[in-house]
């Protein structure tokens, strides 16, 4: 690593030239553009960002499920490089060239299914879910879209209407595109009758949204994550995920994994649905794809991405060839360092101290979940009523920061503390990083 992996507090956090500069980006950046920890980032490597002031912080949020394989990583870093200068850009719907070609094969290879697939790619998650809608609705001839609670899809205007939270990524922005309805989810920590009847009492749920007040003859597709993120790292309850995936193949409904933040490696399989057996008619990526570049993508059944007349997808930089070797080169880190493995590795480490945690705290720890190095744990004030507290996840995470930890917190109502550590933390950071927030947390719950 050419950036030492250990946290260094060299100023209190931020420090004065990361004030000096978030002064600045307060005078040139609209305040719509939030900051979770304003910390100025000149380095960063491994499980580590080097900030202006000569900080060095762990990093427990991967930009947000990105840096899957480290800033900086060395295969992606030589690709681009090396791409960038042959060539930085053609538009592949004008001259294409062969990187693009490559990472849709990649894909073919990756993504659940040993069906024949083609791809699309785009900039980002948001797109890549428009477009798989888009595709969906033009295979199919149908318009709705079916979508769960507590979903979060993107911040464009169908992917706004399709995500559920209100604040702050829906408030004030609409009208929003129509024919979208919203199914419960298999939320197993909240679901009225209990844990063991989330499965089978969604499903029932979901079946009547569809027949009661859709139509299944009128419905183009079904979307969910198979983990959600934004919504609170939420896993369905055993089995529903594959129940909802047959009801479609039945109906003739596309049934499309979001992926953009579980896919790559992230929860200890290639993607969250390997760990069902549930194949995708369409799969949307993003995020951890391509080391910190731009670059989603759909992939699903050729005989649906097929079905779109030519010059019906696309965009001026979709599969720019400088994100696509960058693709290419992390996705071969991935495979050469078996970073699934290695999301197995972190999970044990994490699930030791957080279920430790939460003997200590049963109160106010009220679930820990996810897969793999996608996992969260949710706050309440009590472990009876369940109330989310969301008082203190913030006071826990403004008390990572002050402790050189970048942590993030989800949740449709802002109580719950996400782990998103990049795969390329080795295990002394990772326990470093859990000692710090189990400090935060202990001092935090006495002054809440």
């Amino acid at each position: 690593m050419t950036v030492e992996q250990r946290r260094i507090l060299a100023t209190e956090i931020p420090g004065p030239r990361s004030q000096a500069l978030h002064a600045r980006k307060t005078a040139a950046v609209s305040a719509g553009i939030g900051t979770t920890l304003p910390v100025y980032v000149e380095r960063a490597g491994g499980g580590i960002l080097v900030d202006v002031d000569g900080n060095h912080l762990i990093d427990f949020g991967s930009g947000i499920a990105v840096t899957t394989v480290g800033n900086a990583a060395p295969r992606v870093v030589e690709a681009v490089t090396a791409q960038v200068a042959d060539f930085t850009h053609t538009c592949f719907m004008v001259t294409p060239y062969e990187e693009y070609v490559a990472v849709c094969e990649k894909l073919a290879d990756l993504t659940p299914g040993d069906h024949e697939k083609r791809s699309a790619l785009f900039n980002s998650g948001a797109e890549a879910v428009e477009n798989a809608v888009k595709v969906a609705r033009h295979h199919t001839g149908r318009d709705a879209v079916v979508v769960f609670d507590h979903a979060y899809h993107g911040r464009t205007n169908l992917t706004m209407a399709l995500t559920a939270k209100n604040m702050p990524y829906k408030h004030r922005f609409g009208p929003f595109a129509g024919e979208v309805y919203r199914a419960p989810m298999a939320y197993p920590y909240r679901w009225p009758t209990g844990p063991e009847n989330c499965a089978e009492e969604a499903y029932a749920a979901f079946v009547d949204l569809v027949h009661s007040q859709v139509g299944e003859e009128n419905c183009a597709a079904v979307l969910i994550e198979p983990i959600q993120g934004e919504g609170g790292f939420i896993e369905p309850a055993p089995g529903f995920l594959a129940k909802v995936a047959d009801f479609c193949r039945e109906h003739g409904i596309v049934f499309i994994a979001d992926e953009v933040q579980t896919g790559f490696a992230r929860t200890g399989d290639w993607f969250a649905c390997d760990a069902e057996g549930v194949v995708p008619d369409l799969i949307t990526t993003a995020k951890g794809m391509a080391g910190g570049l731009p670059l989603a993508a759909v992939t699903g059944r050729a005989e649906i991405m097929d079905s779109v007349h030519v010059g019906g997808l696309g965009g001026t930089y979709g599969g720019n060839p400088v994100a696509c070797v960058a693709a290419l080169a992390a996705i071969e880190t991935m495979e050469a360092q078996d970073l699934p493995g290695r999301a197995k590795q972190i999970e044990a480490i994490f699930r030791e101290r957080l279920d430790a945690l939460a003997a200590r705290h049963p109160e106010r720890v009220g679930d820990i979940r996810g897969r793999g190095a996608m996992l969260a744990v949710e706050l309440v004030t009590d472990s009876t009523s369940k109330t989310p507290d969301a008082a203190l996840a913030g006071a826990v995470h403004r008390a990572c920061a002050a402790a050189g930890l970048v942590t993030l917190t989800c949740g449709t109502y802002g109580n719950v503390f996400r782990f998103l550590p990049p795969l390329a933390m080795g295990d002394t950071l990772v326990s470093e990083g859990l000692d710090l927030f189990e400090a935060a947390f202990e001092e935090a719950v006495n002054d809440v």
